[in-house]
């Protein structure tokens, strides 16, 4: 048995093609028939080929690799690298991300580079990567409305998509949720129950998803006669869950039902009202936002609005891979729709 690494020509002779129809294929060539690519893919599976990555790079001009970065902006002020990438690696939210641009990455032999940049350093940093070509373009989760990273990019003409629309507009690529139909469809679900005191816990107002959530939920409710909805400002974490939920029963004990703008923030609310005696969903209706993992497995299980991050995610990295290409020269946005899933919490 020879000890030879497989070729691009035992691939050929394997697929019955010629060697140039296998380079296309491996190479990521758009125009070649799609039964044809799959009769190369069989064959470099049953061959074992593995297609040399620096001789690629070097006729693709691409790295084949993407930035993932997290980006904020120093909030809070005296946060520490470490403290930034421990709070961002802590959100469900993030894992979901990853998963969504992983899967659309996988499949075209192409890896992700996670960064952190809460720092006008770190900013630098990720330019500076992206302008060496050690990576084909950014995709970016930012944290914070006053991010400057997106305009950064922007300026520097570096191929980015973000996720979620930008605080500021810049010219970029985004996807996004209808997060004021999501509020709608909370409020909906609500007063279908037959509450009558509803209330909210918001996420911070300066980010644009909360305040369409909190704009949804109020809108739809003020038209059936609820005009005045308390609202408590969390922070998307199960702490600020339970703060907000403790000062809004303090200031309105006869609440019934309450809307979370994250299942994070949620699952704080309904361990405050555990701890204060009241039942979920007899005395109180809760309802998050997001689906994430604890949703399901919270006790009860939490009636959410679904946001497809997965998906989101994998149309981020698609968006940025048109670019990469020049398949697509000016920006787009892809928004989806949310959907409630109607859980034993509200």
């Amino acid at each position: 048995m020879s000890d030879r690494a497989p070729t691009l020509e035992d691939v050929a002779r394997e697929a019955g093609v010629s060697r140039a129809t296998v380079s296309r294929v491996v190479n990521g060539v758009r125009n070649v028939d799609p039964a044809i690519q799959e009769l190369v893919h069989r064959a470099i599976e049953r061959s074992g080929y593995a297609p040399n990555r620096a001789a690629r790079s070097l006729m693709t001009r691409r790295a084949e690799t993407v930035a993932l970065v997290v980006s904020g902006a120093g909030d809070p002020p005296q946060d520490t690298p470490e403290a930034f990438a421990a709070r961002a690696l802590a959100d469900p939210f993030f894992g979901r991300v990853v998963s969504g641009v992983v899967g659309f990455l996988r499949p075209r032999s192409m890896h992700p580079v996670l960064m952190f940049a809460e720092s006008p350093e770190d900013r630098q940093e990720v330019l500076a990567y992206l302008r060496q070509g050690r990576a084909d373009g950014a995709l970016v989760v930012s944290t914070h409305a006053d991010d400057p990273l997106p305009a950064a990019l922007a300026d520097a003409r570096l191929p980015a998509v973000l996720f979620a629309r930008p605080g500021r507009p810049v010219p970029l690529s985004y996807v996004d949720l209808d997060h004021r139909e999501g509020g709608r469809l909370a409020a909906e679900h609500l007063l279908a129950r037959g509450c009558s005191r509803p209330a909210t816990i918001a996420g911070p107002l300066a980010v644009y998803a909360s305040r369409e959530r909190l704009a949804g939920f109020r809108d739809t409710l003020a038209r059936d006669g609820h005009t005045n909805v308390p609202v408590a400002e969390g922070g998307f974490t199960v702490d600020s869950g339970i703060a907000a939920m403790g000062k809004l029963l303090d200031e309105h004990p006869g609440l019934d039902a309450v809307f979370a703008a994250n299942d994070l923030m949620a699952q704080g609310a309904c361990q405050l009202l555990r701890e204060r005696g009241r039942r979920v969903p007899e005395d109180v209706a809760v309802i998050g936002f997001d689906d994430a993992g604890i949703a399901r497995s919270s006790v009860p299980a939490l009636t959410t609005v679904r946001q497809p991050i997965e998906h989101m995610a994998a149309e981020m990295a698609r968006l940025l891979d048109e670019h990469v290409r020049r398949q697509r020269a000016d920006p787009a946005s892809v928004v989806f729709a949310p959907e409630l899933v109607v859980r034993e919490t509200a």
